[in-house]
């Protein structure tokens, strides 16, 4: 059986970007690792489903200029599942609140899934869903 093992992404910085995922989605990580030699460090985040981010940081990677109302080719958003669409709303309002911008409200799609999208700290597209 195939399954994604992890998923990556670049970030600017990589303690904030640990941070934010444990504290909103309770993600575990491990020590980070630091290659001093080729200037690359990262954290693994695991989540209780077995799924895991990696969170890289190399001071040469450029800035994503992705525009947050122009879409382009590429991942687009991580989606997280909550249980619940109560969840969906208090998690959304929770980041609101603590000064997180919310993309989309809760809401259903056309296609049934119940969900908001708010961004991480570095601009990044997180689908909150039952």
């Amino acid at each position: 059986m195939f399954k994604i093992e992890h998923v990556a992404i670049w970030v600017k910085d990589l303690e904030k970007m640990k941070n934010f995922y444990q504290t909103y989605f309770s993600a575990d990580s491990n020590e980070l690792y630091n290659n001093e030699r080729a200037q690359f460090t990262s954290y693994f985040l695991s989540f209780k489903d077995g799924c895991r981010l990696e969170l890289m940081h190399k001071p040469e990677i450029l800035d994503n200029h992705d525009a947050l109302h122009i879409e382009f080719t590429g991942f687009v958003h991580i989606a997280i599942s909550l249980g619940s669409s109560n969840l969906v709303d208090e998690l959304t309002e929770q980041l609101r609140e603590d000064g997180y911008e919310i993309v989309r409200e809760p809401r259903t799609t056309g296609d049934g899934y119940y969900e908001s999208v708010v961004l991480d700290p570095e601009g990044n597209k997180i689908e909150l869903t039952i």
